[in-house]
C-alpha cells in the first residue's frame, strides 16, 4: 500500500481496518455456518486465523504499538491509561484468543471431542472483541492521532508505517496477506 500525499497516520491505519474487516466478515460467516449447520470448514477457518494473526496482529497492531503509540505518548497521551492503555490491553487479549483458536484448530484436526465447539466459542469472542476494537480506534484513537500529530510529523509517521510494510509478518509478505484476504472473500462472498 503506497502512501498518498494527503495521508495521515489515522487514515493509513483506518484503510488497514477495512482489509481486516473483509476477512473478519468471512470468518464470522464460517463460524456461524459451523454452529448452525455443523459444517466446519477447517482449512478456510485456518486461513482466516493465519490472516488475523499475521496481518491484524503482527503487521497492523505492531505498527500501532511500535510507531503510532510512541508518537502519541510524545504528544502527551499517556501509555498506561486512556485510549492507548485500552488498545494495548485489547491487543494482548486478541493475541491470547488467536493462540487459543490455533490450539482448538489443532484439536479439531486430531478429532478431539468438543474441539469445534471450543473453537467456535473462542472465535465468537475474538470477532466481538475485534469489531469493538476497530470501532474505538476508528472513532477515537485515530481521530486523536490526526489531531495531535502536526502535518510534517504526520508525513514522517506515515513514511515509517509504510516502511514496515516492506517486512514479513509471521513468515508472510504484506502482498501475500492481501491476496489471502481477496481469496477468502471470493470463496466466501457475503451471504
Amino acid at each position: 500500500m503506497d502512501r498518498l500525499p494527503s495521508d495521515t497516520p489515522g487514515a493509513y491505519l483506518h484503510r488497514e481496518h477495512r482489509i481486516i474487516e473483509r476477512v473478519l466478515r468471512v470468518f464470522d460467516q464460517l463460524v456461524r455456518r459451523a454452529v448452525e449447520s455443523r459444517n466446519f470448514e477447517v482449512e478456510a477457518l485456518s486461513r482466516c486465523v493465519t490472516f488475523l494473526h499475521a496481518f491484524a496482529d503482527v503487521c497492523h497492531h505492531a505498527k500501532e504499538e511500535d510507531v503510532l503509540f510512541p508518537v502519541l505518548e510524545a504528544h502527551g497521551i499517556p501509555r498506561e491509561s486512556g485510549p492507548i492503555g485500552v488498545m494495548l490491553h485489547e491487543h494482548r487479549v486478541g493475541r491470547a484468543l488467536v493462540s487459543r483458536m490455533s490450539a482448538a484448530l489443532d484439536e479439531v484436526r486430531r478429532g478431539v471431542d468438543d474441539g469445534v465447539a471450543r473453537f467456535c466459542g473462542i472465535a465468537r469472542e475474538y470477532i466481538e472483541l475485534l469489531r469493538q476494537h476497530i470501532f474505538k480506534e476508528d472513532h477515537v484513537l485515530f481521530r486523536m492521532a490526526d489531531t495531535v500529530i502536526p502535518g510534517a510529523e504526520s508525513a514522517t509517521v506515515c513514511g515509517r508505517l509504510c516502511k514496515v510494510d516492506c517486512g514479513t509478518f509471521a513468515g508472510h509478505r504484506r502482498a501475500e496477506l492481501e491476496q489471502l484476504a481477496d481469496e477468502l472473500e471470493r470463496a466466501w462472498p457475503p451471504a
